[in-house]
């Protein structure tokens, strides 16, 4: 139990120090001075060395191999321990820091780019980012991650176990059923009317407060704040969400909070025991997604809680011609193609991801380079979605993720609707009566099941048994496509 005991003691340290880094990364999105980017590059980069050493001493290797776990959750801790030490110890340490300078750097030049729409302004970074994420996928696989395929090895960093080639598969199945209902949807008479008028910011502001609050958000611990590109950031007592503001467009502030709150509350409701431990985060990027998602579709956009957002809408900004009783929830949930993806509405939104899939497929299998990607970009764009990418904001450029190094985790976008899917199904099945809740702008009854089926375990059990316990059958896209299928069917009167 000593080898146990003083590994958990240093884990405890190290944890600790990547929650200071992370809360360096929310500054960067939030309020720091744009003059300190260079700065906060060496910074980033000295504290990602002393996080890399940690990872990699000697030590945890012994203790690894002394250590005998005392229960079920030791057990698990050893091996996520175990697995993270062997990651840690392929990537050499100065290739490790210079990924941490470059891209906290990175993530500034793209955010100029983005407002430029320049994107001459920032290939030359990109470039230095991909080529440090390809030898970081190398030196992985050189040592036996993902099967020995750079790409996966990546990949399995946001979702253990999970290959190109499986969710490829995945893909695969989804996409023709999703075009189908794209083209019937489109082609139908009965159009829902967007929505129209002027919001200001400080009555979106209080909404995305409300509807936090809505499902459940505990702002004892957590915060909201703005950003260029809305995330969650934090975990255990600290669990904070940003959003941004369009004043013409209220449902990119409002759906992005309650996206946002998915992820917080996922965070929010692991076990407390687990906190500094490797269980005390979530399992995988594709079951983050599956909260954040079911969040802010299956229950954001029901035809209940859509009914309370339209009151609440209209009581803060006055009539904007659309009925919260009826036409609302038509309009919350209208399909059309537009660029960006985290705007996108249920329909189109994997198809952006798998876009995106297949693009870094390329750019890691050695079929793209990095000076050719805007134009593989406007040209899958318009072959998928049948418009012309109108400016870089809103085509290659719109994303923060390949800034930062973040290769192998668009994919998980995808899963994570697919597992929402699956724990709608349950859910419903299990709380017939949800939508009296919802109606009344209550969504925490939702909440308290995925607390209790899925967000307290933490990283206790691995993605697929998380879902497979939840819902009690073994994930699948079947329940997300027929759940597409019945709800937009209704809608355009399919």
């Amino acid at each position: 139990m000593t080898a146990f005991a003083d590994l958990m003691a240093f884990q405890r340290d190290t944890e600790a120090l990547a929650q200071i880094a992370g809360r360096q990364e929310w500054d960067q999105e939030t309020m720091m001075p744009e003059g300190a980017a260079e700065q906060r590059g060496d910074e980033r980069a000295a504290l990602e060395g002393v996080l890399h050493a940690r990872r990699t001493d000697p030590r945890v290797g012994d203790w690894l191999e002394a250590a005998r776990a005392p229960d079920e959750a030791g057990a698990r801790a050893l091996d996520l321990i175990r697995r993270a030490h062997g990651r840690n110890a392929a990537v050499p340490a100065a290739l490790a820091s210079e990924i941490a300078r470059v891209t906290s750097v990175a993530q500034g030049i793209w955010a100029e780019a983005r407002a430029k729409d320049d994107v001459a302004h920032f290939l030359p970074t990109l470039e230095k980012v991909v080529r440090l994420m390809r030898e970081k996928g190398e030196a992985l696989a050189a040592a036996g991650f993902g099967g020995g395929n750079a790409y996966d090895a990546l990949l399995d960093d946001y979702e253990p176990e999970a290959t190109a080639e499986s969710i490829a598969a995945i893909f695969g199945r989804m996409r023709p059923r999703l075009v189908a209902l794209r083209e019937a949807v489109l082609g139908a008479d009965n159009q829902p009317a967007p929505l129209r008028g002027t919001f200001a910011e400080a009555g979106q502001l209080k909404l995305a407060r409300d509807l936090a609050t809505a499902f459940g958000y505990d702002w004892h611990r957590g915060r909201l704040d703005l950003s260029v590109h809305p995330f969650s950031s934090g975990s255990g007592n600290d669990c904070r969400i940003t959003t941004r503001v369009v004043e013409a467009d209220p449902f990119n502030c409002l759906y992005s909070t309650i996206h946002e709150v998915g992820h917080a509350a996922y965070e929010q409701g692991i076990e407390q025991r687990y906190l500094f431990t490797p269980l005390g985060a979530g399992v995988s990027m594709g079951v983050h997604e599956s909260q954040s998602r079911i969040y802010e579709n299956q229950l954001g956009r029901s035809r209940a809680f859509t009914g309370w957002l339209g009151g609440k809408m209209h009581a803060i900004f006055g009539d904007f011609g659309t009925d919260p009783a009826g036409a609302f929830y038509r309009t919350a949930n209208r399909v059309a193609p537009g660029f960006i993806r985290t705007e996108a509405d249920e329909v189109h939104y994997n198809l952006h991801i798998m876009m995106r899939f297949d693009l870094e497929r390329a750019l890691f299998g050695g079929g793209l380079e990095v000076a050719d990607l805007e134009e593989a970009w406007n040209s899958r764009f318009a072959k998928d979605f049948g418009v012309a990418v109108d400016r870089p904001a809103h085509g290659l450029l719109q994303d923060v993720h390949w800034s930062v190094g973040l290769f192998g985790y668009f994919p998980t976008y995808a899963l994570g609707n697919v597992y929402a899917g699956c724990l709608h199904k349950a859910l419903r099945t299990d709380l017939p009566d949800l939508d009296t809740s919802l109606a009344a702008g209550d969504a925490r009854p939702a909440t308290e099941w995925l607390r209790d089926r899925v967000q307290r375990h933490g990283g206790l059990y691995k993605p697929a048994e998380v879902i497979r316990r939840a819902c009690g059958f073994a994930p699948s896209e079947s329940p997300l496509l027929d759940y597409l299928e019945e709800k937009f069917g209704a809608i355009y009167g399919l």
